[in-house]
């Protein structure tokens, strides 16, 4: 089996220090710099690496998860099969869950107002893409990445998302620093 390409470290997952008024549970994307936090107790964050919408295809707001899925199948939106077709790839109606399907192995499904937005935050099987503006507007992350996330959030989690151009961020987050968890146990003890 051929070896996936990966992203720069710099999008590896990682414990960092973060300053928000922004509650526990919370999802922050930042598109500009490429990551996703899920705020924790303690003015802490877990930050993963994430690939965004390419250019015209940026947006900002706050959504709200609304349905998730393991393995989802993937059915391409009109606007999608259409623009692609105009470049001559067809796309399938609907492609099975699997390794092989662009949602990856699991997918945080974007409503608003109750209703589906049509983005989401999944996986997905091209993982040197993370960090990168190459989506159609959702927010991809490496396959193991998104499991982590995913055992983590409830339908119902507020996602707020920061544009490509920092619109939408102002004042929502600032990233203090990388945390090192457990640096003071291993030289004090319990």
């Amino acid at each position: 089996m051929m070896q996936q390409r990966r992203p720069s470290a710099a999008f590896n997952r990682a414990n960092v220090n973060i300053e928000t008024r922004e509650r526990p549970g919370t999802i922050i994307v930042d598109t500009h710099r490429r990551y996703l936090y899920f705020v924790e107790n303690g003015g802490r964050a877990t930050r993963y690496g994430v690939g965004v919408g390419k250019e015209g295809f940026g947006w900002s707001g706050q959504m709200k998860v609304g349905r998730k899925a393991e393995w989802p199948d993937w059915i391409p939106p009109k606007e999608m099969v259409i623009r692609e077709r105009r470049k001559g790839h067809i796309l399938p109606a609907r492609m099975a869950g699997g390794p092989k399907n662009p949602l990856g192995a699991r997918a945080l499904y974007l409503y608003r107002g109750g209703r589906d937005s049509l983005f989401r935050i999944h996986g997905t099987n091209q993982p040197w893409t993370i960090g990168q503006r190459l989506s159609s507007g959702c927010i991809r992350m490496m396959n193991e990445d998104v499991a982590h996330l995913y055992n983590r959030v409830p339908n119902g989690t507020k996602v707020v998302v920061i544009g490509p151009e920092g619109q939408g961020g102002r004042g929502v987050y600032r990233e203090t620093g990388v945390s090192a968890p457990g640096l003071l146990t291993s030289i004090f003890g319990n």
